[in-house]
């Protein structure tokens, strides 16, 4: 069945956004599986950049169908602002905008809860956003639908068993004034009668779609290595951006899925906190981060930059069977006298024989490298493949051999214009 799954193959800002824009030309639907709007996805159209937390990227072609599944947490206010800005640029989004009233809603409590959490406790290096509180909710088994909203009655008397509970934990462990129910009521009953037309059972539109063997290209968020489940926790998001993630977070069944396109930055990059084994804090490590403009979409704050490390990467190929790879920002190495790659890890001398999953020994391990010339030109106008420098193709053939996937596209720009398709 036509179901192609984008996955991140790093810690997220692999260049998701412009690769999903490229691919929906020729499909269907594009369908947002999990997280919220914690993340940024940047399609550059033009001289013009825009930046998509919620809605899906493939939003720009007007044929496709944008869905935003049950997996998503969904923040009312950062939802209106991405809405009101397409319509801002004439972008057409009734009828082509479908949102799962079985998606949780991300309540004041729950951005007020993250950020005091992440002022208090140890550092994870969260957004702020409230996108871990609503997941916790969520599977405690008190969080609050959209299909809520449909019924005051049902709404109000959750949301008050559950202002009672935050307020608690807000005063008496945090000595934070309390929250207004009445206030929050009103807010939600506004946001429901806003976003009325663009609610449905999306799990049954898809399956529909299925059957019907229309093209479903399946968007994650952030990376396989901030996965809560195989993700290099504590340090991790709260939701599943693995390959996996898609089926329970959009309702359809695996068989449905034909492929699993990883995206990969060509050098590393990680936000927040937790174990960067090929990190550069460094000239070498500013100068990825100037080049590549390594600040965040979502809060701005600079990315940590490190080389490529394909033992990473294996085990992402594996815990997604990723089946073809698309390689973003070849051209800033563009300027590099030499490039390096890990190629493993050794531990207290010892090579280690697999990536380990647990934080401990990941933080102690030593990266091994190997080290490439690089091309010394500019690749942002090359058209073609066969037109890459010799040496960046080398390049290119190395990360293929090491993780074992087959390259299908290689970006050497923002623009869409700027991508080669092998």
């Amino acid at each position: 069945m036509p179901v192609k799954i984008i996955v991140g193959a790093q810690w997220g800002d692999e260049g998701k956004g412009k690769i999903v824009d490229h691919l929906s030309e020729s499909v269907d639907i594009v369908a947002r599986y999990q997280g919220g709007a914690n993340a940024g996805h940047t399609v550059v159209i033009g001289d013009k950049h825009y930046v998509l937390h919620l809605i899906p990227s493939g939003i720009f072609h007007p044929k496709v169908t944008c869905v935003i599944g049950n997996g998503v947490v969904i923040d009312p206010i950062a939802l209106m602002d991405e809405i009101r800005q397409l319509q801002s640029l004439n972008i057409n989004i009734t009828g082509r905008l479908l949102i799962s009233h079985n998606a949780h809603l991300i309540m004041p409590y729950h951005k007020l809860l993250d950020s005091i959490r992440e002022k208090t406790s140890e550092k994870i290096g969260t957004t702020g956003r409230g996108i871990g509180p609503a997941y916790i909710d969520k599977f405690m088994r008190v969080g609050i639908k959209i299909v809520d909203l449909l019924d005051r009655d049902t709404f109000v008397s959750k949301l008050k068993r559950n202002i009672e509970e935050k307020n608690q934990i807000l005063k008496k462990i945090y000595d934070n004034p309390e929250l207004d129910i009445d206030s929050i009521v009103h807010e939600y009953e506004n946001f429901d009668k806003q976003i009325d037309e663009f609610i449905t059972d999306t799990s049954l539109f898809l399956n529909k779609a299925l059957k019907e063997n229309k093209q479903i290209l399946a968007e994650g968020a952030q990376g396989a290595l901030l996965d809560i489940d195989h993700g290099t926790y504590p340090f991790v998001t709260s939701s599943n951006p693995t390959s996996g993630g898609a089926c329970t977070g959009l309702g359809i069944p695996p068989t449905s899925v034909n492929s699993i396109l990883g995206v990969v930055k060509v050098y590393t990059t990680r936000v927040g906190n937790g174990p960067f084994p090929t990190e550069l804090e460094d000239e070498t490590g500013e100068q990825l981060r100037t080049i590549g403009g390594e600040f965040g979409a979502t809060t701005g704050r600079p990315r940590r930059c490190g080389w490529f490390d394909s033992a990473m990467l294996k085990y992402s190929a594996m815990i997604n069977g990723i089946t073809e790879i698309a390689v973003t920002k070849l051209d800033v190495l563009d300027t590099f006298k030499q490039i390096k790659v890990c190629t493993g890890y050794t531990i207290d001398g010892k090579p280690l024989k697999s990536y380990p999953t647990d934080l401990r020994t990941l933080e102690n391990v030593k990266p091994v490298y190997t080290v490439f010339d690089g091309w010394n030109s500019s690749t942002k106008n090359i058209k073609h493949f066969n037109e890459l420098p010799l040496n960046a193709k080398l390049y290119l053939d190395v990360i293929e051999e090491l993780t074992g996937s087959k390259i299908k596209m290689v970006s050497v720009g923002a623009r869409r214009d700027q991508t080669l398709i092998i």
